[in-house]
C-alpha cells in the first residue's frame, strides 16, 4: 500500500504531450534558464524520440517523468513549445496551485487554449529550441557538447534540416552558435535520418497511388488516403517524403488506423493556411505543417468535410462586414433579466449583446431562452451579469466566414459581436449565417451547418465494442420500435462512455412517442416484468438475459423537463428526441444513438456533446442548470474527476451563483445523499471531496461538513486501503460511501454525526449502520491499542474484531498510523477471520458432552489455541477439546451436587 515520495518541484519545465526533438530539446534549454528546475519529459510516439529518451535523456540531462512529481508543490511551471492548456495533461493538476508562476517559450500560433502567463516569449521561428538558444547566447551561457547536439537536434528537427519555409535566419543564427559549442553534426544525422520500414514504404505507395489534384479556387491540392489496421508513429514522415518526390505544394494525408482517421498536411503556400483547416477538424498545428486525429469516421467523411474547409480557408470571398445586421440592440450590464427580456421581446431577437455601463464594448450576451427561464424561477431582478455568456468571442469587419462559422456552430455562440476600436459595430447571428450559406450550400461541409444535428453512423463501434448479447438487444429494441412507427434512441451515460472507450451497459432508451406502450411490448418481447412510471411517462423493463443475469432497461417517452420552482423535482412534458436530450445536466451527456431501421448506429448530437469530449470539458447545456437542479453541481465535480475533464470557468461561475442563493438548502437530503453515495463510490472520491471543498459545496450541504486537514489524511489513508482491499479478490464487499462517511466525520460529536444523518434523510439501516459503526469503533479502538501495546495473543484481535462490520475493520486499519497494527488488521481480514476448525459439534457429542451453550464455549476455546498456534491439527484440537469437556462436564457435577447440597 506505500508508494514511493515523489519529488518536490518548486520550478517545473515541461513541454506537450506525445512531444518531438523540439520540445524535448526546448525543455533541455530552458534547464539552463532555470538552473535549479526539475525537467520533466511528457511522452512521445514516435519511435526514435522515444527509443533516444529512454536511452540517453533521462542520464545525460537528469529529465524526469511526471508521475515522479509532488505537482502540488509546483510553485513556477515554464511550459515550451506550446501554449495550449489541453496539450500539457500531465500537469493539470499543477495548473490550480495558489500562486502559480507560468512562464511560456513557443513559436506556434496563437489560440484560444493560450494559458495565462506572468512571463511569455513567442516568436513565430522554425522551432522553439532557436528563441531559448538566443536567450542562452544573450545572457553568456556556454554549453557542453552534448548539451549542443541536443539542441541543435531540436532545431534541425524542427526546420526539416533548414528546408521548411517556416525556417528564418534566426534558426540559421542559433544552429550557428551551437556548432561553436561543439554541437556533433554526424550524431544528428544519424538521429534525424529516418530509414523507411517495409510497412512505411508499403503505405507510401499506396499514398502514391491514391493521390490525387484537386484544383480549388486556382490553387492544386493534392489528397492521398491509405488505410492500416494499427497505429504508424511516423505516418508525418510519409508527407515529407511525397512533397519532396512529386514537387507538392499542398498536400493532405488521410491514413484510417483504427477507430480513427490520421490527418497530415502539408504546405508551401501562404494562401493555404493547413493549421487553420486541420484546427477545424479537432487539431492542430502551424500555417505550413499540422495534423489532425479524427475518430470513428470513415476516410469519405472526413475526405468530405476537407473539401468544405478548403472552399472556406482558401481566399474566403465573405467576410464580417458582409454578414453583420447594425446597428446593434443590447443592453448594459446594470439592466436587470427582466428589463433584457422585454428588449429581446420588443425586437423580435433571440439574444443581445451586453454592454460595459456607458459604453459598447461588449462583456457578454444573453440569450432570450435563459431570460425567460429566469423569470420563471423569479429572478427577474438579478443584473444580466449574473446569467450572460461571459466567454464570448468577437470579430474584426474583415473577418472571414470560416471564423465567423466555426464561432457560431463550433463554439456554440449565438451571435458574434463585430468590434472596432473595442466597441461593438454590429452582430452576426445564427439567422444570418443560415441566410448567406443558402446561396451556396455546397461551399459548407454538412457537419458544420447551423441547427443541423452533429451525426455520423457509429454501427461499428457498437459492434465491437458491446457483448454480443446487448447488441442484439439493442437490434431488437430497434425492430420493435420500426414495427410501431416510433422512433427509438439510447441515450446518455450509455453513449457517452461508448465513445469514450469505457464500459457501461446500463441502458436508457427514449422513445419518440409513447414510452410506456413500447416497454409494455418490449417487456413481453423479453419476457421480463415492468414497471411503469405513469407520471413521468417512463417505465422499467426487468429480465434475465440468456447469460442468466438480471438485465434492466429504463425506457421513457422523449420528453421536456421544466422546473416549477428552484431545486424543485421537474413537470414532464411530451416532447422530441432534441427537447428530451436539452433536459440533461452537461453536454457531455445530452447525446443520442437511433436504433430503428436503416437509421441504426446514427449519433445525433445538437449541443456539441463530441467537441466538449475532445476539449474534455465540462459544460452544461443552460445557465440556469444549476437553479433548476442544484444536485447537478455534485455531478459536475464527479464526472470531472471520473473523466479527468476540466469545469469552465462559465460553468464554474454558475456553481458559485447557485451556492450563493442558498439553493444547495433546499435539497431534500434523500437527494443530496444519492449523489453524494455516487461520489464516495467512485475510484476517487477523495478529489471528488477536494473540489467540492473548494467550491463550498460541503459546507453548503451542511455546517460541519469541512476537509480539516486530519480528515483529509484520513480519506486519502481510505482510498488506499479499499485499493488496496480490492486487489484482495475477496467475497465480502464493503459500503465504500459509509468508510468515506465515518472519515468525513472523523472528531465530531455523537450529536453531530446524528445531525449529519439527519441532513441526509439516511434510510433507517444506512443511518444504524453508519451510527452503529462509529460507537462501536470508539469503545473497541482502545482495547486494539492496548492489545497491540502488551503484544497480545491473535485469538484477542480476533475476539476484538470479528464483531466488527467489515467497514468498521477498514476504517480502524485507515486510521491507524502504525504499519504493526495495519498488518495484524491485514491479516485478521485475508486469514483469522476465515479459520475454520478441523472438529466439530459431532466430535464434542461423542466425548459425552450434552448438548447446550458448552458447546460455543468448547469451540471457540480451541478456535483460539488454534489461531495462536497452539492446536494447528485435528489431532491437537481433539486433544484440546477433550481437556476442555472434561472441565465442562466436571463443573456441571459440581454445580449438581451444589444444587442438591442447596435443596437439602
Amino acid at each position: 500500500m506505500s508508494q514511493s515520495p515523489r519529488i518536490a518541484a518548486p520550478t517545473l519545465i515541461t513541454a506537450h504531450a506525445n512531444a518531438d526533438f523540439d520540445a524535448l530539446a526546448a525543455i533541455v534549454a530552458a534547464g539552463r534558464l532555470y538552473p535549479d528546475a526539475v525537467l520533466v519529459f511528457p511522452g512521445a510516439q514516435e519511435r526514435n524520440l522515444r527509443n533516444f529518451f529512454i536511452e540517453s535523456a533521462t542520464y545525460m540531462f537528469g529529465v524526469r517523468q511526471a508521475r515522479d512529481i509532488d505537482l502540488a508543490t509546483v510553485r513556477l511551471l515554464v511550459v515550451v513549445d506550446t501554449r495550449q492548456r489541453s496539450r500539457i495533461p500531465h500537469v493539470e493538476a499543477a495548473l490550480d496551485n495558489p500562486g502559480l508562476e507560468i512562464h511560456l517559450w513557443d513559436h506556434h500560433p496563437d489560440t484560444d487554449d493560450d494559458l495565462p502567463a506572468t512571463f511569455s516569449r513567442v516568436l513565430s521561428w522554425g522551432a522553439t529550441t532557436s528563441i531559448i538558444v538566443h536567450e542562452l547566447r544573450e545572457r553568456g551561457i556556454s554549453l557542453t557538447e552534448d548539451e549542443a547536439t541536443m539542441l541543435g537536434l531540436g532545431i534541425y528537427e524542427d526546420t526539416g534540416s533548414f528546408t521548411f519555409n517556416s525556417t528564418t535566419p534566426h534558426d540559421f543564427s542559433a544552429a550557428a552558435w551551437l556548432r561553436e559549442q561543439g554541437m556533433e553534426l554526424n550524431t544528428i544525422a544519424e538521429l534525424i535520418t529516418r530509414n523507411l520500414t517495409s510497412e512505411q514504404v508499403q503505405t507510401l505507395n499506396t499514398l502514391l497511388e491514391t493521390a490525387t489534384t484537386h484544383e480549388i479556387r486556382g490553387i492544386p491540392v493534392v489528397i492521398a488516403e491509405a488505410s492500416m489496421d494499427a497505429y504508424m508513429g511516423d505516418f508525418a514522415v510519409l508527407a515529407h517524403k511525397m512533397m519532396d518526390m512529386e514537387s507538392i505544394k499542398v498536400l493532405f494525408t488521410l491514413a484510417r488506423m483504427g477507430d480513427r482517421v490520421q490527418v497530415v498536411a502539408r504546405s508551401r503556400l501562404p494562401d493555404v493556411d493547413v493549421g487553420a483547416i486541420c484546427k477545424a477538424l479537432g487539431g492542430g498545428g502551424h500555417a505550413y505543417a499540422a495534423s489532425a486525429s479524427v475518430k470513428d469516421k470513415t476516410p469519405q467523411e472526413v475526405r468530405d468535410e476537407l473539401f468544405g474547409l478548403l472552399y472556406l480557408a482558401i481566399n474566403p470571398e465573405v467576410s464580417a462586414r458582409d454578414l453583420m445586421s447594425a446597428p446593434v440592440v443590447g443592453v448594459e450590464e446594470d439592466r436587470s433579466i427582466r428589463d433584457a427580456e422585454e428588449v429581446m421581446n420588443r425586437f423580435g431577437l433571440k439574444a443581445v449583446p451586453v454592454f460595459a455601463s456607458g459604453t459598447r464594448a461588449c462583456v457578454g450576451y444573453l440569450e432570450y431562452q435563459t431570460a425567460t427561464r429566469a423569470l420563471t424561477h423569479g429572478l427577474g431582478d438579478m443584473p444580466v451579469t449574473e446569467y450572460m455568456q461571459r466567454k464570448v468571442r468577437v470579430v474584426g469587419r474583415d473577418t472571414a466566414l470560416q471564423e465567423v462559422m466555426d464561432i457560431i456552430v463550433g463554439h456554440r455562440q449565438r451571435l458574434v459581436p463585430v468590434v472596432e476600436d473595442d466597441n461593438v459595430v454590429g452582430v452576426v447571428t445564427r439567422t444570418d449565417l443560415i441566410n448567406a450559406i443558402v446561396d451556396e450550400p455546397a461551399r459548407i461541409p454538412e457537419a458544420l451547418l447551423p441547427e443541423s444535428r452533429k451525426e455520423r453512423n457509429i454501427a461499428p463501434l457498437i459492434a465491437e465494442k458491446l457483448p454480443p448479447s446487448l447488441l442484439a438487444l439493442l437490434q431488437r429494441a430497434g425492430r420493435l420500435g420500426e414495427r410501431l412507427g416510433v422512433s427509438v434512441y439510447a441515450v446518455g451515460g450509455f453513449v457517452r462512455d461508448l465513445l469514450l472507450d469505457r464500459p457501461n451497459y446500463d441502458l436508457d432508451l427514449v422513445i419518440e412517442g409513447d414510452g410506456v406502450a413500447f416497454a409494455r411490448v418490449f417487456a413481453a418481447e423479453v419476457g421480463g416484468r415492468l414497471r411503469e412510471h405513469a407520471k413521468f411517462k417512463t417505465a422499467l423493463v426487468i429480465f434475465t438475459d440468456e447469460n442468466g443475469a438480471e438485465q434492466r432497461v429504463d425506457v421513457a417517452t422523449a420528453r421536456l423537463e421544466y422546473y416549477e420552482y428552484p431545486a424543485a423535482l421537474p413537470t414532464v412534458e411530451l416532447s422530441s428526441i432534441k427537447m428530451d436530450l436539452f433536459r440533461r445536466d452537461f453536454t457531455i451527456n445530452a447525446l443520442a444513438v437511433q436504433l430503428d431501421g436503416a437509421q441504426f448506429g446514427r449519433l445525433v448530437d445538437f449541443f456539441g456533446s463530441q467537441r466538449g469530449m475532445k476539449d474534455k470539458g465540462i459544460r452544461v447545456l443552460h445557465s440556469l442548470s444549476f437553479v433548476e437542479d442544484p444536485t447537478r453541481i455534485l455531478r459536475a465535480v464527479r464526472f470531472a474527476v471520473r473523466y479527468d475533464f476540466s469545469i469552465g470557468p462559465q460553468t464554474q461561475r454558475l456553481i458559485k451563483n447557485a451556492l450563493g442563493l442558498g439553493l444547495m438548502g433546499r435539497l431534500s437530503g434523500p437527494r443530496i445523499f444519492h449523489e453524494l453515495r455516487l461520489i464516495l463510490e467512485e475510484q476517487a472520491p477523495v478529489e471528488c471531496l477536494a473540489r467540492l471543498e473548494h467550491f463550498g459545496v460541503l459546507e453548503a450541504i451542511h455546517p460541519l461538513f469541512k476537509l480539516t486537514p486530519s480528515r483529509t489524511n484520513l480519506l486519502e489513508s481510505t482510498e488506499q486501503v479499499l485499493n488496496w482491499y480490492r486487489l484482495l479478490y475477496l467475497d465480502e464487499e464493503p459500503q465504500r460511501w459509509l468508510i468515506y462517511l465515518l472519515a468525513l466525520c472523523l472528531n465530531m460529536k455523537y450529536k453531530e454525526s446524528a445531525s449529519i444523518a439527519d441532513r441526509l434523510a439516511l434510510p433507517p439501516s444506512a443511518r444504524n449502520a453508519f451510527l452503529s459503526t462509529r460507537e462501536t469503533l470508539r469503545s473497541t479502538g482502545p482495547k486494539v491499542e492496548k492489545w497491540m501495546r502488551e503484544e497480545g495473543p491473535l485469538s484477542e484481535l480476533y475476539a476484538l474484531l470479528k464483531p466488527l462490520a467489515l467497514e468498521g475493520v477498514l476504517h480502524m486499519m485507515a486510521r491507524s498510523k502504525s504499519e504493526d497494527l495495519r498488518r495484524h488488521v491485514s491479516q485478521f481480514l485475508t486469514r483469522l477471520q476465515h479459520e475454520k476448525l478441523d472438529i466439530n459439534g459431532d466430535d464434542l457429542r461423542a466425548m459425552g458432552l450434552p448438548p447446550g451453550p458448552a458447546y460455543g464455549r468448547v469451540l471457540q476455546h480451541v478456535l483460539a489455541a488454534k489461531l495462536d498456534g497452539h492446536a494447528p491439527t485435528r489431532t491437537v484440537q481433539l486433544e484440546c477439546a477433550y481437556t476442555l469437556v472434561r472441565g465442562e462436564l466436571a463443573q456441571a457435577m459440581e454445580e449438581g451436587v451444589a444444587q442438591v447440597g442447596r435443596s437439602v
